[in-house]
């Protein structure tokens, strides 16, 4: 028998069982980590979370202040934000190689570096193109942070749990806007703008110290020298690179087109809000900005339970279900709450925003990672996700323009439409549980 032959009946039945519609249920199994290790992993994916989420939501409060020293207008202001959302989808879709090459924790750790020393490094910037580059700059690590994260729990955490575990650790990401919405208060009124992104520079110890304790996942691991031995039994062929791997399925290649457009609405909706419910509420609802930070830890606590909740749900219900009801209902939470708002309900109307608004990013994580197989998980997860970015990176300067003309209200009504449209099109067309991330395929 040639050895082509030899290397296509070993791996038969993984291709011809394997694929969307079709769960890796034939893959072999792998021991599974032990509880320690899974403790420590969740751990680390949580800060990481959260010194991300930090990082992302300095801009937003900072947001005022650095208009009235640069003097920027509405739009200019927002398109600070859309360097900050280019330069995360940059990094999340190069993360995605990355992760699936060198690993996923070595990503995660290299990464949160990049964006700790270029965001302390905004503190000494004099004008907005100085500004603009090195957030750009510092992002290409906060992208990659995010996706990476969701990609190494899913592949240590159990099937029957993993969308609790994975929406309980996506709460990470809102605990950092509780610190930075904590830290914003703190900081800004009394010491201005610039000694806030100072701050950032501490994650750099967490990465030094973190970075020995995790293991990679056992099937990135399995993956690896799968690869290896075939490279080693068959030296001269050529091996096909993990972009065309993921385009040669033509049902993968359809789910991973589908995500890019539920990732490009999702992130239009989440980072229009985040980026500019602050302004509106210091701007249009006249608070001042202590007060406004303190409505904002509100709903970041509400968004933390939501995140929870969703994963919870998620194991339950199914991903798809809760993905689809968490973004309607934001859809129309919002609705209610830029057209009925007054001074006795906002704080009510925010604390049930910040719950719904949690929702699809509570069970998202776990819904991607589990439509793909691990070979191309990294691949398709960071780029499907971070292509979706551009979404984001749209959203706030659109908002802003909106803003600029009419009001700032007005243009987060486009923020509804675009969170009709992520959950009407998972809802349609993305099953639950296609793969196990936990299997080696």
């Amino acid at each position: 028998m040639a050895q082509a032959d030899v290397i296509d009946a070993t791996h038969r039945p993984l291709i011809e069982e394997a694929g969307p519609g079709r769960p890796e249920t034939h893959a072999p199994p792998l021991a599974p980590p032990s509880l320690g290790t899974q403790i420590l992993v969740f751990v680390f994916a949580f800060l990481a979370l959260t010194i991300d989420g930090t990082d992302m939501m300095f801009l937003s409060y900072a947001l005022m202040s650095l208009k009235k020293d640069f003097g920027l207008d509405n739009f200019q202001a927002g398109t600070l934000a859309s360097f900050t959302l280019a330069g995360m989808a940059l990094g999340g879709i190069f993360s995605g190689w990355c992760c699936d090459r060198y690993g996923r924790v070595r990503t995660i750790t290299w990464s949160i570096a990049v964006f700790s020393i270029f965001t302390a490094l905004l503190g000494f910037t004099e004008n907005y193109w100085q500004f603009a580059i090195l957030r750009f700059l510092g992002s290409l690590g906060l992208g990659a942070v995010y996706s990476s994260s969701f990609i190494l729990m899913s592949e240590y955490m159990p099937a029957k749990y993993r969308s609790t575990i994975l929406g309980s650790v996506m709460t990470g990401y809102t605990m950092g806007f509780i610190v930075a919405a904590f830290l914003s208060g703190q900081i800004i009124p009394n010491h201005g703008w610039r000694p806030l992104f100072f701050v950032a520079i501490i994650p750099v110890v967490f990465c030094l110290f973190m970075r020995r304790l995790i293991p990679e996942p056992a099937s990135w691991v399995a993956a690896k020298e799968k690869e290896k031995i075939s490279a080693s039994i068959m030296p001269d062929k050529k091996q096909e690179s993990g972009f065309a791997l993921l385009l040669k399925d033509r049902d993968t290649r359809f789910i991973f087109i589908l995500w890019i457009v539920i990732s490009f609405f999702l992130q239009f909706g989440y980072y229009g809000v985040s980026n500019w419910v602050p302004a509106y509420l210091e701007h249009e609802l006249s608070m001042n900005f202590k007060s406004m930070t303190n409505y904002m830890i509100g709903s970041y606590v509400a968004m933390f339970l939501g995140k929870i909740l969703a994963g919870i749900a998620g194991d339950v219900f199914g991903r798809r279900v809760v993905y689809l009801a968490g973004a309607l209902a934001t859809a129309g939470c919002l609705y209610l709450l830029l057209k009925y708002q007054t001074p006795d309900n906002i704080i009510y109307m925010l604390t049930g925003f910040g719950f719904v608004y949690g929702l699809t990013i509570g069970v998202m994580s776990t819904y991607i990672t589990e439509s793909f197989a691990t070979k191309v998980r990294g691949m398709a997860v960071g780029i499907s996700y971070n292509a979706g970015r551009i979404g984001g990176a749209i959203a706030p300067a659109t908002i802003g323009l909106i803003a600029t003309n009419w009001s700032i209200g007005l243009g987060l009504f486009s923020v509804c439409a675009a969170y009709l449209i992520t959950g009407l099109v998972a809802g349609l067309f993305i099953r639950d549980r296609m793969y196990d991330p936990q299997r080696e395929a």
